[in-house]
């Protein structure tokens, strides 16, 4: 087992961990990057992360300079154990304990007034902070090692899709971070449902891992109004700016229930374009087999299209279209959450057919 030390890498490390048991060596040696004020990049259960020491302004504003990530979008905080929640939020109320103990660890991040020590640069500048327990054995075993809470958004460029496994993070961040560990693919596909508890009502900033619904089983008053904002506008949680999770083709989002109706608006666009990529379900994909596009399936139901949406976008980049038509889901459960993303990555355009 290799020994915690003081050889915090000097050169870029890449370790391959186990996603349930990850080796104690390699771990330490991750902690005490993050602890030296280094960037890691690790798997939680709904994303990488590009992760440093929430407590050090510096190594934060590093995330900033490595994503391309503006000042005006706020991190998560990611911790280990509850303890950890009282250090950066102040005033807990006893709601945030319930979805806690309901939720954590978990898919879901909670925004709550902001302690004094949480530096200005992790919240944007806002009074609030938000925080998660991430379900994964190689995120908790590093916040545990490293001693202090994780500050980690997607480890991605900003804008791009978000990255479900170690091949994605090095595609758009090699060179500017200091280690990974790599434990294989996510297990979700899509980040964490954003809930903030200093609305009255509560109110629901991202949809995510934990659907809308057992949230309201809950909160029954929670609201969810979808803000689209532009990059200069000061973001109250990550992931709600309307161009996010972009691939660099353009994209366009047909909604519609009757699938004759979609079917032909999307033929009528790609008649039009050259190179098209198209991400469907496997119901919807048949329909187009006898045309000669690029065609990402996301599966047979909405778990799979959230597992494999951004890595289907990636894909169809890589093949080099300059289009990419996709289908809606439908709203509900997990559905709302690939929704969003996809309207984000089509910066809010919606065909409606």
């Amino acid at each position: 087992m290799k020994q915690a030390s003081d050889t915090i890498p000097k050169v870029f490390q890449h370790l391959r961990v186990g996603a349930t048991q990850p080796d104690a060596g390699d771990i330490a040696i991750a902690a005490a990057a993050i602890q030296a004020g280094g960037l890691v990049a690790f798997p939680t259960e709904t994303v990488y992360g590009l992760g440093a020491n929430a407590w050090d302004a510096g190594a934060v504003a590093g995330i900033f300079r490595a994503k391309g990530r503006p000042a005006s979008d706020p991190l998560i905080a990611h911790i280990a154990r509850r303890a950890q929640l009282d250090e950066l939020a102040r005033a807990v109320p006893e709601q945030a304990h319930e979805l806690c103990r309901r939720f954590w660890p978990g898919p879901l991040t909670l925004v709550l007034e902001k302690s004094h020590k949480v530096p200005a640069n992790l919240t944007a500048g806002l009074d609030t902070v938000a925080a998660r327990m991430p379900d994964h054995a190689v995120a908790v075993a590093l916040i545990e090692a490293a001693g202090v809470p994780i500050a980690a958004p997607s480890a991605n460029r900003f804008s791009r899709p978000s990255p479900t496994t170690a091949q994605h993070v090095l595609d758009d961040l090699a060179g500017d971070f200091d280690m990974l560990l790599d434990a294989g693919p996510t297990a979700i596909g899509l980040e964490s449902t954003i809930l903030s508890l200093v609305d009255n009502p509560p109110r629901l900033l991202r949809p995510g891992g934990v659907p809308l619904e057992a949230l309201r089983q809950i909160i029954p008053d929670l609201r969810f109004e979808p803000r689209f904002l532009r990059e200069d506008d000061a973001a109250p949680a990550p992931g709600t700016l309307l161009k996010h999770y972009s691939p660099r083709a353009r994209l366009l989002l047909f909604q519609g229930s009757d699938d004759t109706a979609v079917y032909a608006a999307m033929r009528a666009e790609i008649a039009g374009n050259r190179r098209v990529g198209l991400i469907l379900s496997n119901a919807d994909a048949a329909a187009f087999a006898d045309l000669d596009v690029a065609v990402e399936c996301l599966g047979r139901d909405v778990a799979q299209s959230a597992l494999r949406l951004f890595a289907a976008m990636r894909a169809l980049d890589s093949a080099g279209v300059d289009l990419i038509l996709a289908r809606a889901p439908e709203k509900h459960g997990l559905g709302l959450a690939v929704w969003d993303r996809l309207l984000r990555a089509a910066e809010g355009t919606l065909i409606e057919a």
